[in-house]
This record gives structure tokens, C-alpha cells and sequence, in this order.
């Protein structure tokens, strides 16, 4: 039986990420469990972690400190496979923009930053803030998590602020909202990504399914 836990900190559609990853186990023809908790025993003994989250930052890192969530997923980053998506993708980062300046957990190289109030397409087009619906991803270098998700998939966006980082070997996907952003990054037996795989439909899902089956080896 695979274990799967989802950190629970109060900021993220944790039932909708928890439905999804039980669907593909029984796509897999797996008996998973899929736990959404805060409790670090539980934690501890999971075989895979996801950290989710959305929200603003400010929120988000009081409750994750609050909660000793930091520790927590450190401690998960030493051993196991972790999936952080959306706001958890940021909350790994050094510093986020978003109100005004909060520093984040700081376990990536990279900050957060603001797309800005007038943000443009190639054509001059008024861009909205947040970026929200689809979008392609481009992979941009090889991971066990893209196995059979065809390159440009389209995944499923909601944020106004993006993941900026100078240590372009983690890049793993990029997308275009008026400029290349980060979309996904890879680090060890971390993945993290900026879209919502359990919102995008079957390239979200072939990307849950292969984080399943991941032993957080590239």
C-alpha cells in the first residue's frame, strides 16, 4: 500500500488535490491511502508528500510556521518524494513580493515577483493579473514526472505572482504570459510546479499518477 500525505495548513484546495491522487491510484490499480493532515507522525511515515497552497503568501507562511509545516517539510525533503503545487511552489522559494515582502521558507534558490499592472502579450495586447485558465507548458528538460505528458500540454493556471530563479538547471517546464515564466521546477527528489494538476484534467492526472510511481530518483 502506497501513503501519500497532503499537508494540511488550512490554505489549499487539499480535497480536490486528495481526490484526484486516489483516482489515479486506482487508475494504477493501487490500495492508496491519501492522508491530508498536519500531524508530523503522519507525515513522517507517508511514502510521498505534497505540498499545496493557495492564497496570499503573508497567509500562508504564518500558518505554515504556526504549525511547525517548515520543519515538517524539510524534514520530508531529506527522505521522500515531495510535489509542492502552486503557493506551495512559492513557499519554497527565499522571498516573495506579494504583501509587501514575506519571506519564505528559503529551501530553493529563487524569489517570487509580481507580474506587474501592465503586463503585454507579443502583440502589445493588454494582459490580465492573475494569470488564470490554460496555458502550454514546455519541457525543458527531461523528469519522471513528464513520462507520456506530451510537450506544450496544456495545464490549468491561477496566480499573479511567478517564480523567478538564476539556478536554471531546476527550470523544468516554462510557460508564456508575456514573458517565459517558470512553470515547473526540479530539484533532487523535489517537483514543484506552478499549475494545478488536479485542476487540468489528463495531463494533470498522468503527472499525479507518475508522481505515484516516482521513488524521487531523476
Amino acid at each position: 500500500m502506497s501513503k501519500i500525505a497532503v499537508i494540511d495548513y488550512g490554505m489549499g484546495n487539499l480535497h480536490s488535490v486528495a481526490k484526484a491522487v486516489e483516482y489515479v491510484g486506482r487508475e494504477l490499480g493501487e490500495v492508496t491511502e491519501v492522508m491530508v493532515t498536519a500531524d508530523a507522525e503522519k507525515i513522517a511515515q507517508a511514502d510521498r508528500v505534497i505540498f499545496p497552497g493557495v492564497g496570499a503568501i503573508r497567509d500562508c507562511m504564518a500558518e505554515i510556521l504556526r504549525l511547525n509545516v517548515d520543519e515538517i517539510v524539510a524534514d520530508a525533503m531529506k527522505s521522500k518524494p515531495v510535489l509542492a503545487i502552486c503557493v506551495g511552489m512559492q513557499a519554497l522559494m527565499q522571498r516573495s513580493e506579494e504583501n509587501h515582502g514575506v519571506n519564505c521558507l528559503g529551501f530553493l534558490n529563487g524569489d517570487v515577483r509580481f507580474f506587474g499592472d501592465k503586463l503585454k502579450d507579443a502583440g502589445g495586447a493588454r494582459l490580465k493579473v492573475p494569470h488564470m485558465g490554460w496555458n502550454k507548458v514546455k519541457q525543458t528538460q527531461p523528469h519522471p514526472l513528464w513520462r507520456d505528458v506530451p510537450d506544450e500540454s496544456r495545464f490549468y493556471f491561477v496566480h499573479s505572482y511567478y517564480v523567478h530563479t538564476q539556478s536554471s538547471q531546476m527550470i523544468a517546464g516554462v510557460t508564456n504570459y508575456g514573458a517565459d515564466i517558470v512553470a515547473a521546477l526540479a530539484d533532487n527528489n523535489i517537483f514543484a510546479v506552478q499549475f494545478h494538476p488536479e485542476k487540468s484534467q489528463t495531463a494533470g492526472l498522468t503527472l499525479l499518477r507518475n508522481f505515484l510511481q516516482w521513488d524521487g530518483a531523476l
